[in-house]
């Protein structure tokens, strides 16, 4: 058997190639938008593509399933179970196959069972795997959003992201049944979860690309727990705000992602941009934007948070303009990665070297003002923390109004008038709230340098709980 991992770090996912090397076919296990390096990792190892599946309907980025099947003729399964309102509406015009609980198919001599295990969505299904030609057991289990290394999938997005009220509960206790169950299951067998650290879809997951159930049973608090109720409270404390985002990912991938092309955005002068008042994306440094910008422009650093913060921030019904880099290999990747969630109409790209030419004659770059805690920030100025609840509940500047990043935009009418002091834990998710702030017209505003890190270790006073956020 072969088993190659493809990691993609910008949204820290994991999809998985698994393949039959006597039969030389191969299944794709959650492949994302990006179906090229699925086609090229099965060139790489001389085996055909001939199954796709997906372990539930994902929240964080556009599936490349369909697009995938289609690309090579490969039978789709999707699941089949979790009620009414979480089956795949594309399933028949897709020629899938529904996976029930307990559904076996084989990939040459790769034995693949679907194990329904709700919890983190009703429809979520871990797929148990066998090499036939050495065994008749379960070597180890594709196990999606289900079981992590160091923690569990969140039971809470349905309801926080996607609006179904009433479901985080009911998701908690089906999550915990399904531990119960699966904890019944060897020690030996693998663990190859579908994301990893940095990921929204948990809150403390682990690094390690694998592990064993075994090694979970002993480490990971989920399976340790044995008591309904105090599970119950554990999963569902503490998970980060889900991306604004996730609510259309789910939409999308229940009712069938279109194809996508992608194209290298076109260069774009400084006439185009000046007529582009909304929408305009520097993906600039955050200190690059901080030094100098342009004012209808909000910062959206192109690092490992990118997509998390465009997801969030921008938006879908709108041609998006960036400021960046204009090699065309670097505003092809651009468009390749907004494509991961959703984001296509873009545009343009104006480049990062000649911002300059984007100011009127006699005006020029305005600057965010930067902050230091020896300034003492908060006595005549409202402190607003953008850091998560969870974040500003466990420590926070005292009399800080916390409104997490990602919902920024929507509260933009509850920042008090005055003078405003931003920040996050260090510096960077700050700077991008001032951003939005500057935007909107707000010209007193500074950033925190160093954040609430700083402000803790400077020995300064803390309060707890969720105080006046």
């Amino acid at each position: 058997m072969i088993l190659r991992r493809l990691f993609d770090e910008k949204l820290a996912q994991a999809s998985y190639l698994v393949a039959c090397d006597h039969a030389r076919v191969a299944l794709v296990v959650d492949p994302n938008r990006n179906i090229s390096q699925y086609l090229d990792a099965a060139a790489a190892d001389k085996v055909r593509i001939v199954a796709v599946t997906e372990t539930h309907i994902h929240a964080d980025f556009v599936s490349g399933s369909r697009e995938l099947a289609a690309a090579t003729g490969a039978q789709l399964y999707l699941s089949g179970v979790g009620g009414a309102d979480w089956q795949y509406r594309y399933a028949n015009s897709a020629g899938a196959e529904i996976l029930t609980d307990g559904y076996t198919f084989n990939v040459g001599d790769v034995r693949i069972e679907a194990v329904h295990t709700p919890g983190h969505t009703p429809e979520h299904m871990t797929f148990l795997v066998t090499d036939t030609a050495v065994g008749d057991e379960p070597m180890g289990a594709l196990t999606g959003d289900f079981i992590f290394v160091g923690d569990v999938g969140r039971p809470d997005l349905l309801e926080r992201a996607a609006g179904f009220a009433g479901t985080m509960e009911a998701g908690a206790r089906q999550l915990f049944k399904s531990l119960r169950e699966f904890k019944k299951r060897p020690d030996y067998l693998q663990i190859w979860p579908g994301h990893g650290a940095g990921s929204a879809c948990g809150k403390a997951l682990g690094a390690m690309p694998q592990s064993t159930l075994g090694y979970e049973k002993l480490f990971n608090w989920a399976l340790a727990e044995d008591d309904e109720a105090r599970f119950v409270s554990e999963v569902l404390s503490g998970q980060p705000e889900p991306p604004a985002y996730f609510a259309r990912m789910k939409q999308v991938n229940r009712d069938g992602p279109g194809d996508v092309s992608v194209t290298t955005p076109p260069l774009l002068d400084a006439a185009a941009v000046r007529r582009a008042t909304k929408a305009l994306v520097d993906t600039r440094s955050a200190q690059d934007y901080a030094n100098g910008h342009i004012r209808n422009s909000i910062n959206v650093p192109r690092n490992k948070s990118f997509l998390n913060w465009a997801g969030s921030l921008l938006p879908y019904d709108s041609d998006l303009v960036f400021i960046g880099a204009s090699l065309e290999d670097d505003r092809t990747s651009l468009a390749r990665d907004l494509a991961l969630i959703g984001l296509e109409r873009i545009a343009g790209v104006f480049p990062a070297e000649s911002i300059d030419e984007l100011v009127a004659d006699g005006d020029s770059l305005i600057s965010t003002k930067q902050t230091s805690i020896r300034d003492n920030p908060g006595k005549s100025a409202t402190i607003l923390d953008v850091r998560s609840r969870t974040e500003f509940a466990e420590g926070h500047i005292p009399n800080g109004v916390n409104i997490p990043l990602g919902e920024l935009p929507g509260r933009l009418a509850e920042v008090p008038r005055g003078e405003v002091v931003v920040h996050c834990q260090g510096g960077s998710r700050s700077l991008i709230a001032a951003s939005i702030l500057q935007q909107a017209g707000r010209d007193d505003v500074s950033n925190l340098v160093g954040g609430f890190a700083e402000w803790e270790r400077s020995g300064r006073p803390v309060e707890r709980g969720n105080g006046a956020g």
